[in-house]
């Protein structure tokens, strides 16, 4: 699941499940709030409490570009996501740290390049790489 800000593009929340939940829909509204929420007629989008801002339902996702734009990104930088592979992860806890630090170096890459269309990096240039 997903969460993308439509200005910067940046993922203001990423979690692995293996169903959308209420309850874990309900913690990821909360720990990024924002003005406007737009989904498609999913049930459990409608049934979650938009504090700050308000949600708009539609049958098709012409206004949920922001969120499938990440969504199509997530699944060509992270093979584990590319479809029509033999790419996937047995492990969730291990898929969502991949995600959570991908989630990190792109909305770090993304402010930069807005400010500075001209001179673009990569994300690889985010990524804090551990010993």
């Amino acid at each position: 699941m997903t969460i993308v800000d439509r200005q910067t593009r940046c993922f203001l929340g990423i979690r692995t499940v293996m169903q959308r939940r209420q309850e874990i829909g309900q913690q990821m509204v909360n720990a990024a709030p924002a003005a406007q929420y737009y989904s498609d007629q999913f049930p459990r989008y409608d049934s979650l409490t938009y504090r700050q801002g308000y949600h708009l339902s539609l049958p098709d996702k012409s206004e949920t570009y922001s969120v499938e734009g990440g969504n199509a990104d997530l699944r060509h930088y992270l093979t584990r996501l590319t479809r029509k592979s033999r790419c996937f992860s047995r492990c969730l806890v291990w898929l969502n740290r991949r995600l959570q630090a991908f989630a990190q170096a792109w909305n770090q890459r993304q402010l930069p390049n807005r400010a500075r269309p001209f001179d673009k990096k990569h994300v690889i240039d985010f990524i804090c790489l551990q010993d």
